[in-house]
């Protein structure tokens, strides 16, 4: 029997016609992202533009933001902080000029001309679960780090949003992989840990921990 080709007698069958154009699709939108193009990032820049030409405050969350601190993981997302007036601002302007709400009366937007998913959280509310606790969206007025391609938050502070979230939030664990996977790629020192809200401090040191062990470990 041939090796190669549609008889062949391993694995579990082929893939679907429709299987391989949607794997062709996001191996394309890797491509792009990476390349500084996809429509991810194109809207991101549109969002700045704006907020930036109407003075309004914002900082960049999320993995647009873990690409700056240093880790790279691709999104199709954006997600922003800024306080709710200004929210309220922005879609009294743009709401039915490029953007819609998602879900009416909230931050949850879309960015009409490109199809991308616009999350704005505002400062004040809590991270993960949005219950109280000691790590809340901080105000990017007094708050964010500006300059290109966009302001973001201080690495610490993006951190324990992270840690927060993940630590109250079972649906939110892949915000503590972030937190691990930057650790590790930034290679961040445990003297991190020193400028992070204790309420936290605790979960990120545990990170470090099991980051530094798997160095010794893998024996890949």
């Amino acid at each position: 029997m041939s090796s190669s080709g549609p008889e062949q007698d391993w694995g579990i069958g082929f893939r679907t016609p429709e299987e391989a154009a949607r794997l062709t699709e996001n191996v394309d939108y890797c491509w792009r992202f990476f390349e500084g193009e996809s429509e991810a990032q194109r809207a991101a820049q549109k969002i700045v533009s704006i907020l930036e030409a109407d003075e309004i405050p914002y900082a960049m969350i999320g993995a647009l933001a873990l690409n700056q601190y240093g880790h790279r993981r691709v999104t199709v997302n954006v997600d922003l902080v800024m306080r709710e007036e200004d929210l309220q601002r922005f879609k009294r302007k743009w709401l039915g000029h490029g953007y819609a709400e998602r879900v009416p009366g909230t931050g949850k937007l879309i960015d009409t001309e490109l199809g991308v998913h616009v999350d704005v959280l505002s400062t004040g509310r809590y991270p993960g679960d949005d219950k109280p606790k000691p790590i809340a969206f901080p105000d990017p007025a007094t708050t964010a780090i500006r300059g290109a391609p966009f302001a973001l938050l201080p690495v610490e502070r993006w951190i324990e949003l992270k840690l927060a979230s993940g630590m109250v939030a079972p649906h939110r664990l892949k915000d503590l992989a972030d937190v691990q996977e930057l650790i590790r790629s930034a290679k961040l020192p445990v003297s991190t840990s020193d400028a992070l809200h204790p309420w936290v401090r605790a979960k990120f040191l545990e990170l470090w921990n099991a980051v530094e062990q798997g160095k010794a470990e893998d024996p890949y």
